[in-house]
């Protein structure tokens, strides 16, 4: 049962609060965990604590219906904000490719909501800085103490120190048009633009007939964001479309880590022995930095717990991810391939071979659950990067990943 002293109005908080589950960071991670709880385990009292003004910030999360796992559909339906039968995809050189695996995009504003319906308001604390967490205590920068029998930090990547690879960056604006776009579905890859600062492509989501979200992308070396630069793009990219811009109704950017190699024990130990979830314990897809199939399968695992206090979520959180490391071994090796056995301008190469592949093969490896037969087909028949320059990438670390600033993307 919640439980807070009397506060006066206008002066710093102060008191103790208490809960069975403190969550720290109401992002998507933090976010589907308190979801998850809230309906499989009524029984316990849930708090998020979120540093910002509103909960998930301001994003876009966008997956295949694949990627789910079976349970999950209904943990992110109330996320789902638009929803499309198929895609397509673009290539240099290459038809236009549609594929019929359904694809979801979800917003932080009905995050937000569904968050907000699901626990009482007491239990939301927004704009809450915290200064001290441990895994059964947490301390807010206005003084107010939290008293939990569990705490998990799912604050997101604050640099992924002991890791190194590379870097998925990318601006995006939503659209409204002055005629309809023509779209009758979302272009997840449009490779067919100048290729420029490592492997680029546009990404197109119809939202409706004269309202589409354009974001120009980048697997990059550097984690640097041009951001006039990319808006630039954008607008070059829509003029040649034909597409007359009436106004930029929303923008977001992100800066996502690309995981090549790494020491996850000395990643783990450098966190502490708080319980992590989402992107803080390296959870998401180490190529395409998706987060939202590993986001749903923890949060979904957490509500099987008995025992959820500090400790044993500690265990836990890091039993969970160590696996979710060793079964990204093959996606890492792909990571250092792209980044390190082809120039940037070339990289666009292996991603078209990919999307030749059968689309069953392409589902399981968004959802990270390549077979190993899948792993075969990949890396068979004749490879678009010259093979030397990809053995010799096998042994490079790649950029380090520690000085990675906070940040959350458009695809999950």
């Amino acid at each position: 049962m919640l439980q807070t002293s009397a506060e006066k109005p206008n002066e710093p908080h102060t008191g103790t609060l208490s809960c069975d589950l403190a969550v720290l960071g109401g992002g998507l991670a933090g976010g589907l965990i308190a979801l998850a709880m809230t309906a499989h385990r009524p029984e316990l009292s849930v708090m998020v604590i979120e540093r910002g003004e509103k909960l998930g910030g301001h994003h876009v999360w966008s997956f295949f219906a694949s990627d789910i796992a079976a349970g999950g559909e209904a943990l992110v339906e109330p996320l789902i904000a638009a929803r499309w039968d198929d895609y397509l995809v673009r290539f240099p050189g290459a038809a236009e490719r549609r594929l019929g695996t359904p694809y979801r995009s979800a917003t932080s504003a009905r995050l937000d909501a569904a968050v907000r319906a699901a626990l009482p308001a007491e239990r939301i604390l927004t704009r809450a800085e915290v200064v001290d967490a441990q895994g059964r205590k947490v301390v807010l920068a206005d003084g107010r103490v939290i008293r939990a029998g569990g705490v998990i930090d799912a604050r997101g990547a604050q640099g992924l120190a002991h890791m190194a690879g590379g870097w998925q960056k990318f601006l995006g604006h939503t659209l409204t048009l002055a005629a309809p776009h023509g779209l009758s579905a979302p272009v997840v890859m449009d490779a067919t633009v100048d290729q420029v600062d490592g492997y680029r492509f546009v990404y197109c989501l119809p939202f409706s007939p004269t309202e589409v979200f354009v974001e120009d992308t980048y697997y990059s070396d550097t984690p640097a964001l041009d951001v006039p630069v990319l808006r630039a793009r954008i607008r070059d990219y829509a003029s040649r479309a034909g597409w007359e811009v009436e106004r930029i109704a929303y923008e977001e950017t992100g800066v996502l880590p690309v995981i090549a190699t790494g020491d996850f024990e000395a990643f783990w130990r450098s966190g502490g022995e708080i319980a992590r979830a989402g992107t803080r314990a390296a959870l998401c897809h180490p190529l395409t930095s998706y987060s939202i199939p590993d986001a749903v399968r923890f949060a979904l695992y957490l509500t099987t717990l008995d025992n959820l206090s500090g400790e044993r979520l500690g265990t836990i959180s890091h039993e969970w991810a160590a696996q979710h490391w060793r079964d990204g071994r093959f996606y890492r090796m792909l990571s250092r391939m792209l980044f390190g056995a082809s120039d940037g301008p070339d990289r666009w190469r292996m991603l078209a071979r990919f999307y030749t592949l059968p689309e069953a093969l392409i589902e399981r490896f968004y959802a990270g659950r390549s077979t190993p037969s899948d792993m075969v087909r990949v890396l068979a028949g004749r490879p678009p990067v010259a093979v030397g320059a990809a053995l010799a990438s096998l042994a490079g670390r790649g950029r380090p990943l520690a000085d990675l600033g906070r940040g959350e993307g458009a695809r999950a």
